[in-house]
């Protein structure tokens, strides 16, 4: 199995599954993820699905998640 570098475009990772928040606005602007075979968490923007895609740890995605939960991320969002 390919692992898979942050940058590779989002079209090259055969078999993703990309899944989106059920918050993402009508037009579709929103941050979608896959699992990879790694274990490893891609991450793309829904308005380039070619576009890159970056790559992420199981750690580090539970890193951002927790910070988002407890309002870490809070002052970019008005």
């Amino acid at each position: 199995m390919q692992r898979y570098e942050n940058g590779v475009p989002a079209s090259e990772i055969p078999g993703a599954v990309w899944h989106k928040s059920t918050l993402s606005n009508p037009n579709g602007n929103c941050v979608e993820v896959a699992q990879l075979p790694h274990g490893e968490i891609a991450m793309r923007n829904s308005r380039d699905p070619n576009g890159p895609a970056l790559v992420y740890t199981p750690a580090e995605v539970t890193a951002f998640v927790q910070g988002a939960k407890q309002g870490d991320f809070d002052y970019l969002v008005s």
